[in-house]
C-alpha cells in the first residue's frame, strides 16, 4: 500500500512555511511602541503600559472583504485587498475613540500560492502601517476540497484601547451639531456582489478601460483599496473637536450614522454638499438602481461621517484638511421623534448623476 503524504492529501507544510518566512519582514515593519517579541509564537504579546494607557478600556472589531474578493481572484490583482481588510477592522474602531494596536489576519485557501498570500498580507501590512497598529500574527490553512483551484477568503481582527473617559460618542451630541462627511476612496469593500451583478449585465471585461475611471482598468478601479482614517480622526479627537463618528460601510449612510446618535435626533442631510465620485452614478445607471437603495448598498463617496459642534466646525475642517482629507459640511443633526434616523434631502430624478 502507497504511504500517503499530507501533500499527497493537498496541503503542502512546505509552502506555509515558505509563506512565513516570506511575510516575516512585512511585520516587522509594522511593529510599534507595545508590541513584544515577532511571529512564530502560540500567542502574540501587547503591553499597554509601555503604549501609553493609564485607564485603557480595550475596543475589538472583526471582518472581511466581502466579494470584492471574487474580483480580486478573477483580475489577479491581490496587493490591494489586504488593505480592505485592515481598513474595515480599524475604521471600526476610531469611531469609538479607540486606537488600533494589534492586528491578525485569517488567509484560507484551497491550494496555496506562496506568491499570492504573500501579496495579500503585503497589502495588510501596508493597511496596519497606515493605522499606525502592528501585524502580530495570523492564520494561514490550506483546505483542499472546501475552495475551488485560486480562491481564498479573508478575515480580520483587530484590537485597540481607548481610555476610559475618552470613549465616542460623547454624551453632549444633540440638535444643532454639524455633519461632515470624509470623502471615500470609491466603492470601499461592501455592496459588490450588487457591483458584481451590474457588471455582468454589461459587455465589460474586468481587463476593459473603466467608463469611470480615466487610465484605470474596470478591475483597477473597483479594486482601489478602502481608505483608512484612523491617524486623523484620531488627531481631531484627541484635539477635543470631535463628538461622534460613522464608519459608512453596508447599510450605507442610513445603516450607519444613527448608530451613533440619540434618540429624538435626525441627521439631516444635503445629497448636493458633497461630489459623487463617477462610478456611483455609473452603477446606478447601469444597474437601474433607486436612489433610496444606492444610499442604502454604497457609501456614496463618504466614507465616514463626524459630527462636531458648530462652533468648532471650521476648526475641525482645516484640521482634517491638512491631514489630507478631503471634507464636505453635508447637514446637521435637528429634533426628531422617536429612533434616530437620517433624511437625505435633494435627492431627485437625476440623483446620483
Amino acid at each position: 500500500m502507497t504511504s500517503l503524504t499530507y501533500r499527497d492529501a493537498g496541503v503542502d507544510i512546505e509552502a506555509g512555511d515558505a509563506l512565513v518566512e516570506a511575510i516575516k519582514p512585512l511585520a516587522r515593519r509594522t511593529d510599534r511602541t507595545g508590541t513584544m517579541g515577532g511571529l512564530g509564537g502560540f500567542g502574540a504579546l501587547f503591553d499597554l503600559k509601555a503604549a501609553g494607557f493609564r485607564d485603557p478600556i480595550l475596543v475589538s472589531s472583526t471582518d472581511g472583504v466581502g466579494t470584492k474578493l471574487k474580483l480580486a481572484i478573477d483580475s489577479g490583482i491581490h496587493g490591494f485587498v489586504g488593505q480592505d481588510l485592515v481598513a474595515m477592522c480599524v475604521n471600526d474602531l476610531v469611531v469609538q475613540g479607540a486606537e488600533p494596536l494589534f492586528f491578525l489576519d485569517y488567509f484560507a485557501t484551497g491550494k496555496l500560492e506562496v506568491a499570492q498570500a504573500a501579496s495579500v498580507v503585503g497589502g495588510i501590512a501596508e493597511g496596519c502601517r497606515i493605522a499606525g497598529c502592528a501585524l502580530v500574527g495570523g492564520e494561514t490553512a490550506e483546505m483542499p476540497g472546501l475552495y475551488r483551484g485560486g480562491d481564498y477568503d479573508l478575515a480580520g481582527f483587530t484590537v485597540g484601547a481607548a481610555e476610559r473617559d475618552a470613549l465616542l460618542p460623547r454624551p453632549d451630541v444633540g440638535p444643532g451639531d454639524v455633519l461632515l462627511g470624509l470623502a471615500s476612496s470609491g466603492v470601499h469593500s461592501n455592496g459588490f456582489s450588487l457591483v458584481r451583478r451590474i457588471l455582468e449585465g454589461t459587455n465589460l471585461s474586468l481587463a476593459a478601460p473603466a467608463p469611470f475611471a480615466q487610465g484605470q482598468s474596470v478591475a483597477e478601479a473597483l479594486l482601489v483599496p478602502t481608505r483608512i482614517y484612523v491617524k486623523p480622526v484620531l488627531a481631531l479627537h484627541k484635539a477635543g473637536l470631535v463628538k461622534a463618528a460613522a464608519h459608512i460601510t453596508g447599510g450605507g449612510l442610513p445603516g450607519n450614522l444613527p448608530r451613533v446618535l440619540p434618540d429624538g435626533v435626525v441627521a439631516a442631510l444635503d445629497a448636493g454638499a458633497w461630489t459623487l465620485p463617477p462610478v456611483f452614478a455609473w452603477l446606478a445607471r447601469h444597474g437601474n438602481v433607486a436612489a433610496e437603495e444606492m444610499l442604502r448598498v454604497f457609501n456614496c463617496g463618504l466614507g465616514m461621517v463626524l459630527v462636531v459642534d458648530p462652533a468648532q466646525a471650521e476648526a475641525a475642517t482645516a484640521m482634517l484638511e491638512a491631514d489630507g482629507e478631503t471634507v464636505f459640511r453635508i447637514g446637521t443633526l435637528e429634533a426628531g421623534e422617536g429612533r434616530a434616523a437620517v433624511r437625505v434631502d435633494g435627492i431627485g430624478a437625476g440623483w446620483p448623476g
